[in-house]
């Protein structure tokens, strides 16, 4: 059974969705499971007589209360949790796994103001799609002969190598990030992957130093 699996061709098998609701209340070792399948796009399976790799690319989205009561910041709520509760229940999410997370968003509560506001702006199912199908014809036509068909898929060192370099003047507050430890390398790169995609989003030809400053901070969080 292990041969056969392993006999499947990576690239015909899409990545999928893998949501996780109250992320925190997994087990913490789970969680960093999902470290290096989010990293490689693989699992490898070791047994006594030998191993053999899954595909194990995904999309992975958690979602989390602010503590473990849920009314930490609410302005109707009254918070019972300590500080010490509050950090120890968010630091069941661990550095390392945050680090392989692109984008960070801070969800309010639904209240009547929210739901009465107007819904100008937003975009059917169908639109986004179309949207989305421009962004990947976009990056593959452009990772052409690499391998790869997503920004997601590329490599940090084929993004900052002489062909793929973004000049300083767009990089410099992404450098600054990085030599002041605000972000990993780990991080650089991924900030890189989300700027190409914001550019592609926009029709841009390559990102600018506006594509960077708001792919560093998505990462960062959104209040």
């Amino acid at each position: 059974m292990l041969r056969e699996l392993a006999s499947f061709s990576f690239d015909s098998v899409l990545p999928y969705l893998g949501f996780l609701a109250e992320a925190p209340e997994f087990r913490a070792d789970v969680l960093d499971s999902l470290r290096q399948p989010l990293e490689a796009g693989v699992v490898t399976v070791h047994r006594a007589h030998g191993s053999a790799t899954f595909p194990a690319a995904f999309q992975l989205v958690l979602a989390a209360n602010p503590c473990p009561c849920g009314q930490y910041g609410t302005a109707d709520g009254v918070c019972t949790c300590p500080p010490q509760a509050r950090r120890r229940y968010l630091g069941r999410i661990s550095g390392p796994l945050l680090d392989r997370i692109d984008i960070r968003v801070r969800v309010h509560r639904i209240t009547s103001a929210l739901t009465s506001l107007s819904r100008e702006g937003e975009v059917s199912t169908a639109e986004a799609r179309s949207r989305v199908e421009a962004v990947r014809a976009a990056s593959a036509e452009r990772l052409a002969g690499t391998g790869w068909i997503t920004n997601a898929q590329a490599s940090g060192t084929w993004l900052r190598s002489p062909r793929m370099r973004l000049p300083r003047s767009v990089t410099s507050a992404l450098d600054r990030s990085l030599e002041r430890g605000g972000i990993t390398m780990r991080g650089y790169d991924r900030i890189l992957r989300l700027s190409w995609t914001l550019a592609d989003l926009d029709g841009a030809g390559s990102p600018t130093a506006e594509h960077l400053g708001r792919a560093l901070f998505l990462r960062k969080g959104i209040s």
